[in-house]
């Protein structure tokens, strides 16, 4: 599933390629992504809006319009936004055509990916939590929310109404790098050792960024370039395999139904 990394790598790819243009047409031949809006009235009120700025929220994509609206994508497990890509893209539930001749491509293997197209985008974001890279988000701030939670760190990090954006990969990751085992409570971090998780937090993240986020499965940048920073995982997904600190197998334990990756010397519960 594409998280914050991936999200912000589409937004800055996009940004630089598609702010300005104006929509010309729409194809849409899956209706399922769209939400709260049938497609002819998606394709009546896109037509013709230029395109003034490109948002992330979390794991959401911002495009917002010269009219006041905003098109807020959401590419859930198996989205793509490819663009012009060379070859007809056997998944593509959406395109985007605009007066230049270029299009953007929305694709989707599982069909679980969301297109909203509102006047408010609190409608949509509004109940997300903080975004890990900003300012706002300190080390202190966060002590604040894992305070008195009894559910297992791991969980918490998934929540995205306490933080924005972060995924099960990158979650894995930096409790990695911060030594803190999944399955602690939230509320029973010591001080040191969420000072320690709020840098591997900002770390892992910035990183990935840096590698184009991570392409372990059907994730593509909108140039079509794979991402690289799954390489550098040194837990997530890697169930099996030697801790490359201490050489010990990499564990994987279930939280609320999701796989969590962990050293169980590293990482000790």
């Amino acid at each position: 599933m594409p998280e914050l990394p991936e999200v912000e790598t589409i937004k800055q790819q996009l940004a630089a390629c598609i702010v300005g243009k104006q929509f010309s047409d729409l194809a849409i031949s899956d209706g399922k992504p769209l939400r709260r809006i049938s497609s002819g009235n998606f394709r009546k009120r896109l037509i013709g809006q230029e395109i003034k700025e490109v948002g992330r929220s979390g794991k959401y994509l911002l495009v917002r319009l010269a009219n006041g609206s905003t098109l807020i994508i959401h590419l859930r497990m198996t989205g793509a936004l490819l663009l012009n890509p060379k070859n007809t893209e056997r998944f593509t539930r959406v395109t985007f055509k605009f007066t230049d001749g270029g299009e953007l491509v929305f694709t989707d293997v599982r069909r679980f990916g969301a297109m909203y197209l509102v006047k408010d985008e609190k409608d949509v974001v509004g109940k997300l939590g903080l975004e890990p890279l900003s300012d706002e988000f300190t080390p202190g701030i966060l002590a604040k929310l894992l305070a008195k939670r009894k559910a297992p760190i791991k969980a918490v990090l998934l929540d995205q109404t306490v933080i924005a954006g972060i995924g099960n990969m990158y979650a894995d990751e930096a409790l990695f790098s911060a030594r803190v085992h999944p399955m602690r409570k939230a509320g029973d971090l010591l001080p040191f050792e969420t000072k320690n998780l709020h840098k591997a937090i900002r770390d892992v993240l910035t990183k990935a960024i840096g590698k184009k986020g991570a392409s372990i499965s059907t994730y593509k940048c909108p140039s079509g370039e794979l991402g690289t920073a799954h390489f550098d995982f040194r837990v997530a997904h890697r169930g099996g395999e030697k801790c490359p600190k201490c050489k010990t197998v990499i564990q994987r334990v279930k939280t609320r139904n999701r796989s969590s990756y962990y050293c169980p010397k590293c990482q000790k519960d």
